[in-house]
């Protein structure tokens, strides 16, 4: 290079290494800094509480373990009335109201008198009965003492043949009339009644209730006059009820009849129930399967058209759980206080399928740990007590 630069004038040489000094001097770029990892909520450090006594005394620890966390589908119901339990009142006999026992709201018992109906018609066939059943005595008498008399050969046997037939003809009658009554109500004993008391009273019917339960329904009034097939009362029993709801295929196909349910009304104390059918075609407009529980109903708390939701639940193998109530949430993540020496640790946890109080654990927790299953929210509260004091903010 020196070699080269003789033949160039001096001052030129001397511009030219004063350009190479400056580019040596600049030296090679800085490689950028690497930018910062930032803190995300996803990884969150564990944090250390120390209750104070009231609050520990509120606490109660679980000991970490495998159960079984069932999978549990809910679906909309509706309380719906169990037709067993309901009866309509209706006349078998023309007449007229002349008395009324019961009205809209009154409970009533199995057999108790609801409304008494005058009746001519009635009246006739009582009479009819009454005459009928003298009738049938008399001809069996004659029948008897006849048949005696033939065995004494003191009779012929043509006369015997006659009595009975007349013995079978009344028989026949009265029996004919004797289920006249019957369909129209009367009992056998008050039969036997009519048969060796007044019938005075006769035309005088009284509905009873077939069933024990409360009069919704009253469409009679005294005096009305009736005809058979008159709704008069309707009477129902809500002691059980019905609950109905409806289940995709798939899910339909994961049971069976008498699996148990979970009855949940709104705002009311949850109930079991079996469940008792699983309609055997879908709907044809929503491809759904009608399922329904028969609901004890003792204390009437459900009530028919009330809608509710059920829950069915599905087992399946034990798994590392812990009760729903350990589970909690700070700074948007979940986790379950864990007991240590210390204190308290809020260790951030990975959750799966929750079923029947429990919940599945898939990460942060290990078996046999301690964690607090009552007290959580009075140890959440003193964990952002302290954050807050120490102006870290929640």
């Amino acid at each position: 290079m020196r070699r080269r630069m003789r033949g160039y004038p001096r001052g030129l040489a001397i511009a030219f290494a004063a350009l190479l000094a400056s580019c040596s001097d600049r030296g090679p770029e800085k490689p950028p800094l690497p930018p910062e990892n930032p803190v995300t909520s996803s990884t969150p450090s564990i944090r250390v509480v120390q209750p104070p006594a009231a609050v520990r005394d509120r606490l109660r620890i679980h000991t970490v373990g495998t159960h079984v966390v069932p999978e549990v589908i809910t679906a909309p119901g509706e309380v719906a009335l169990d037709l067993k339990q309901v009866a309509k009142i209706t006349s078998r006999i023309e007449g007229q109201v002349e008395r009324i026992h019961v009205q809209l709201g009154d409970r009533v018992r199995h057999g108790q008198p609801l409304l008494a109906i005058e009746s001519l018609r009635l009246d006739e066939l009582v009479q009819e009965y009454l005459v009928t059943k003298a009738q049938t005595d008399v001809a069996e008498s004659g029948y008897r003492r006849t048949e005696k008399l033939a065995a004494d050969q003191i009779v012929t046997e043509r006369r015997l043949v006659e009595e009975r037939g007349h013995a079978i003809e009344a028989q026949a009658r009265h029996q004919h009339v004797r289920e006249k009554l019957l369909n129209m109500g009367m009992t056998a004993d008050e039969l036997r009644e009519l048969e060796h008391g007044s019938h005075q009273e006769g035309h005088r019917y009284t509905l009873k209730s077939p069933i024990t339960g409360t009069v919704v329904a009253q469409n009679v009034v005294r005096g009305q006059g009736i005809s058979p097939g008159n709704e008069l009362f309707e009477i129902v029993d809500t002691s059980r009820v019905w609950v109905f709801a409806n289940l995709p295929i798939e899910q339909a196909r994961k049971f069976k009849e008498g699996d148990v349910g979970t009855i949940l009304p709104k705002g009311g104390e949850p109930l079991t129930a079996p469940l008792t059918y699983l309609a055997p075609v879908a709907d044809e407009s929503t491809r759904t399967i009608r399922i329904r529980f028969e609901v004890a109903n003792h204390q009437h708390r459900l009530k028919p058209r009330e809608y509710v939701d059920v829950q069915l639940g599905i087992a399946s193998p034990p798994t590392l759980a812990v009760p729903v109530s350990a589970v909690t949430v700070v700074d948007n993540v979940r986790g379950a206080f864990v007991q240590r020496e210390t204190g308290y640790a809020f260790v951030p946890i990975e959750v799966g399928r929750e079923g029947g109080g429990w919940i599945e654990v898939r990460n942060g927790l290990t078996k046999g740990a301690q964690v607090a299953i009552d007290g959580v929210f009075d140890l959440k509260s003193v964990l952002l007590k302290e954050h807050i004091e120490s102006g870290k903010g929640p």
